[in-house]
């Protein structure tokens, strides 16, 4: 029988484990999700008619503080897949050393098939049914997949609502007039971008190098304006319908132009732009590829026909534990996702520690901080896998791992109250 996603997702841990000497309660603990509540949600549609969506908030560990998490919506969202990604948040929170543990959220629906009003009717459904899930110091979400400021704003209303006082430290992701922080629109790529430059001389990589990007949503398109600014290539973007690819590199303008235009095959054929099916993405020939979009991009199948010497994880999970042993043997350096995208929850730490103390610090110093947080954790992992010899993700596993078991031994353990 196949194993669920959170079956694959614990093989990490387990695989972390074999470089620490940890008490058992650590595994104990960390293997199953604290609390996942499951909500139909019932919705007036504009027609006059009630519809119901299935949903779900996972609040996996709060070892190390409130849980932290996005709400995505999306028409294939599973239970399953909400435990995987708020097990990788708590590990993500980790290696970044924010204290928080890993939540997530998820509303099983196509929100292109709902009007505007009964977009944000869903979204206040939704903090209505997990209001007492959720809060400032116990549960914070955040945008995530095909959610955005907007319905952030819509929530943390909501939520204030039925709390009967503002309450803006809630939910991060907040437009900036309503408390958000400046720096958090692009700072999931941000993050990538300053581990990445950190770590160039240790990789092979500098500007002039090429780059190809999988998933041409917020994450990709801020990725691709970053690396084409300082110099790299960007040689092929992707989405849902379509690979563009030019050996010579694109014009960045062009194609965020073109996306903004509502279709990236706008630019096919001009120019030497040739059209390729969304997958071929994986194998195109380039320095660095940056997967941005969903998960399971890169599996047993297609892991061989990578060419990139080094994967910056944009997106959560898209490179299943099958494909990371062959890309490991090929001598493929995956920045993992737990590393590579946590700006996004860096710079959500910072939004929540402004709202709660009511003062707001400028871009610039929200920069500053994000890229000192990712050069420091990002150098000690990379040290961590030349030390161990293993790869770049097993040492962001055992490097969040030492955390969070310090975190769970500090209540006591076995040994502890046996003796």
């Amino acid at each position: 029988m196949a194993k669920s996603q959170l079956e694959q997702a614990l093989t990490r841990l387990d695989d972390a484990a074999r470089y620490l000497d940890l008490d058992a309660d650590v595994l104990e603990k960390l293997k199953y999700p604290r609390e996942t509540t499951k909500m139909r949600l019932m919705v007036r549609m504009d027609d006059g008619s009630r519809k119901s969506f299935m949903a779900w908030r996972c609040r996996y560990d709060d070892t190390r503080g409130p849980t932290k998490g996005g709400i995505r919506f999306h028409p294939e969202a599973t239970m399953d897949e909400v435990e995987t990604l708020a097990f990788w948040m708590t590990f993500k929170c980790a290696v970044m050393n924010l204290p928080y543990g890993g939540g997530k959220g998820a509303v099983q629906v196509d929100p292109h098939a709902l009007s505007k009003a009964e977009l944000e009717r869903l979204s206040r459904a939704y903090i209505q049914a997990f209001a007492n899930v959720i809060g400032p110091d116990r549960d914070i979400p955040a945008p995530d997949v095909y959610t955005n400021a907007m319905i952030m704003g819509w929530m943390a209303d909501e939520y204030a609502n039925i709390v009967g006082k503002s309450s803006p430290a809630v939910i991060t992701g907040k437009p900036i007039a309503l408390g958000g922080s400046l720096g958090r629109e692009d700072a999931t790529a941000r993050g990538g971008f300053y581990l990445l430059r950190h770590l160039e001389r240790d990789l092979g990589v500098a500007p002039g190098s090429t780059v190809a990007i999988q998933g041409f949503g917020n994450a990709g398109t801020h990725m691709a304006r970053l690396v084409a600014d300082v110099g790299y290539r960007v040689v092929a973007v992707s989405d849902s319908r379509v690979t563009l690819y030019r050996r010579e590199g694109l014009d960045v303008d062009a194609v965020l132009a073109a996306k903004a235009g509502g279709s990236l095959a706008a630019l096919a054929g001009r120019d030497g732009v040739e059209a390729l099916p969304p997958e071929a993405i994986v194998g195109v020939d380039c320095d660095v590829l940056v997967p941005a979009a969903m998960e399971d991009l890169i599996n047993a199948a297609n892991a061989g026909e990578v060419k990139a010497r080094v994967i910056v994880e944009l997106a959560n999970g898209p490179v299943t534990p099958e494909a990371d042993e062959i890309l490991f043997r090929k001598n493929v350096v995956v920045l993992p996702d737990i590393l590579a995208n946590a700006g996004g929850v860096t710079v959500s730490y910072y939004e929540w520690v402004q709202n709660r103390q009511g003062f707001y610090w400028t871009v610039s110093e929200i920069h500053q901080r994000l890229r000192a947080n990712m050069e420091t954790e990002g150098r000690a992992i990379w040290n961590l896998a030349k030390e161990k010899n293993i790869s770049v993700r097993s040492a962001a596993y055992v490097h969040a791992l030492k955390r969070l078991a310090e975190a769970i031994e500090a209540h006591g353990t076995q040994s502890y109250f046996a003796s």
